[in-house]
């Protein structure tokens, strides 16, 4: 993994690499940031950058041109699959070839890509006790190439309860040159014991520049379509790539949200319960994807009534809708119909019944929606 294959954030780059110069690399850095601004794009970067030190050759190269370095270790969410036994705690190893396979297509990916490269259903993925003991066995062994051990964390938030208490243990006595990479996305939800024995490192949202240019270089996209998948990416680059793909998950959901707004507008209570019942039959993590499409879409059309292109981060497809429903949502209703949503999201992430949540959600947005 290199350097050029993370998309912009050269501020980010500089800072990590002057690290390595300066010989100041801190036991533990966390890299936090949105989805898509390519915060795994810079752990893998950084770790491979660690794992050449004094070890620049060909074998070297080769074993990191794959992710598959003897002292890089990854950690990750997890499930419990349909073959292990009641008394095991799945670890990152019992997915490690679908792991391998995922980020061999690139650093940028999702929750949702990873989850279906586990054939995950309706299961919550989370970081167990026992990855936080295998995680401690692993870097207690001595460096085979005779310099740093890299821990990547990806999504420590999932930690349960045991896991991030045995990490913090992990933390306070690190292993000798042992450098921790933490990527997270939601990082306030950590213990503050974690976050206070880490070098924390905001990433922001690509620059709109940089994605275009990207999709110019690494994609062969016109110029004029570049810049307006970029805009609409708002700092994204795997929302850019999915806007490429016109069977995208945001195109369901772009349709599930026109949808729940039509039939919401006609007082139609017989197909707003269909529409709950289908949607209910998400899984879960892909039912609160499709709740943050929907606040967004909830903020984008609000934003649209200001008549100023250059505020609003639209695909053509979702413009094309907004042009005639975006005076549906306004400053009567777009505070109400926002914080609805970011409820319905709250109740399936604390695993109430879906088609309760969607089907009350769809009846108050009744009244939302027509409110003058």
């Amino acid at each position: 993994m290199n350097w050029n294959e993370v998309i912009g954030q050269n501020d980010v780059k500089e800072r990590l690499l002057q690290m390595v110069d300066d010989g100041r690399v801190p036991h533990a850095v966390m890299l936090c940031g949105p989805q898509g601004c390519g915060k795994m794009a810079l752990a893998m970067a950084f770790a491979s950058t660690l794992l050449r030190q004094g070890h620049e050759n060909a074998n070297t190269e080769a074993m990191l041109e794959k992710m598959e370095h003897p002292d890089l270790h990854f950690t990750f969410p997890t499930i419990k699959g349909p073959g292990m036994g009641s008394e095991h705690q799945p670890v990152s190893d019992d997915f490690i070839r679908e792991w391998r396979e995922l980020i061999a297509q690139g650093p940028y990916f999702t929750m949702d890509q990873w989850m279906s490269a586990m054939n995950a259903a309706n299961q919550q993925a989370i970081i167990t006790g026992a990855e936080s003991d295998e995680l401690s066995r692993r870097l207690s062994l001595k460096s085979s190439q005779g310099g740093y051990k890299v821990s990547i964390i990806w999504l420590p938030e999932r930690m349960n309860a045991t896991s991030a208490n045995k990490l913090l243990k992990l933390l306070e006595e690190p292993p000798q040159q042992t450098v921790f990479i933490m990527v997270s996305e939601n990082p306030d939800t950590l213990l503050d014991t974690i976050r206070s024995r880490t070098q924390r490192i905001d990433v922001k949202r690509i620059d709109v520049e940089a994605i275009e240019q990207a999709l110019v270089e690494r994609r062969g996209i016109e110029p004029d379509m570049a810049h307006r998948l970029a805009r609409a990416a708002n700092g994204n680059w795997t929302k850019a790539i999915e806007a490429l793909n016109a069977d995208n998950e945001n195109r369901t959901f772009l349709d599930m949200f026109i949808m729940l707004m039509r039939l919401a507008y006609m007082k139609n209570v017989k197909e707003l319960k269909k529409w709950s019942d289908t949607v209910a039959a998400y899984g879960r993590e892909r039912q609160k994807r499709m709740l943050v499409y929907f606040m967004q879409m909830v903020r984008e059309n609000f934003v649209y009534n200001f008549k100023n292109p250059e505020l609003n981060y639209m695909t053509q497809d979702e413009e094309d809708f907004s042009r005639n429903f975006a005076r549906f949502i306004n400053e009567t209703n777009v505070v109400e119909l926002f914080e609805l949503m970011q409820k319905a999201h709250r109740d399936i992430g604390q695993n109430a019944n879906a088609k309760v949540v969607f089907y009350e959600m769809a009846l108050q947005i009744i009244v939302l929606i027509i409110r003058k």
